[in-house]
């Protein structure tokens, strides 16, 4: 299957011209990014009731070392009896905190088999697990309360507008978290509160777009992206960092250095 470096990206009408495809981090990455910052999505499985229907459920996870969603859930629960029939399911995670459009927000649709963790792996599901939802310590060891894994064998990705495509598992699998993912909401927050000019700077610049105003919607170690009000509409931009970030303060370093050289060239 191929992943999204090999398909060419789809344009929405929204989105401006076309620029030169810069490194970005892949659809693999991004899935274990958006995935690793929630706890909680919803789990549809096949209804044993009305077979044929899918039935969609709240359902509270964690993540094992290979990224694979762990749920506790009682035997009693309308999802645990479905799974029991039929492991067929699918996991739906959208964006954590997104603002604005939510068709502009990133999600992530994995669809898979749901079935009860292997003894052998049961001591790290339940430590991660516990990790991620200490409150379930109070019925984590109910009898009636069981620990499933769901395995992915597809996966699809949707990061606004126009950016879509199947993520390969074994991509997913060894991809990691992008490292500015906890920093990045503290980042968006101080750029889009106190640096609209700069980021309206940087779009004339590197993305050939005149707005007159501009919101930071998400950054990364290899770069950002940008809403912008134009008088053509509402536009989409990516711009890139010139060199890979990790930290806050890296990220920081390398806004002010392209501010200020984009200053100078003026």
């Amino acid at each position: 299957m191929p992943s999204n470096e090999s398909i060419a990206p789809r344009q929405h009408a929204s989105t401006g011209p076309a620029l030169p495809q810069l490194p970005e981090p892949t659809y693999a990455e991004r899935v274990r990014t958006l995935i690793s910052l929630s706890s909680v999505a919803t789990l549809s499985t096949l209804s044993r009731k009305h077979a044929g229907f899918p039935f969609g459920s709240l359902m509270p996870y964690a993540l094992d070392v290979a990224g694979r969603p762990i749920f506790l859930i009682s035997n009693m629960a309308m999802h645990t009896h479905n799974l029991k029939a039929d492991a067929s399911a699918s996991l739906f995670i959208g964006q954590a905190g997104a603002d604005g459009d939510p068709l502009g927000a990133a999600r992530a649709t994995l669809m898979g088999h749901a079935e009860p963790v292997p003894q052998e792996d049961l001591v790290s599901a339940r430590e991660n697990y516990l990790g991620r939802h200490e409150n379930s310590r109070y019925w984590v060891d109910f009898a009636d309360f069981g620990f499933f894994r769901l395995q992915p064998i597809d996966i699809y990705y949707v990061g606004g507008f126009g950016v879509m495509g199947w993520v390969d598992p074994g991509e997913y699998e060894h991809a990691a978290p992008d490292p500015l993912a906890d920093a990045a909401p503290g980042i968006l927050a101080h750029m889009n509160a106190d640096h609209v000019d700069s980021m309206i700077l940087l779009a004339r610049t590197h993305a050939q777009l005149e707005a007159t105003e501009a919101t930071m919607t998400s950054v990364d170690r290899l770069g950002f992206s940008l809403r912008l009000k134009t008088v053509e509409g509402m536009k989409g931009a990516r711009i890139n960092f010139s060199r890979e970030v990790a930290t806050s303060q890296e990220t920081r370093t390398a806004l002010v250095e392209m501010v200020r050289r984009t200053k100078e060239s003026i």
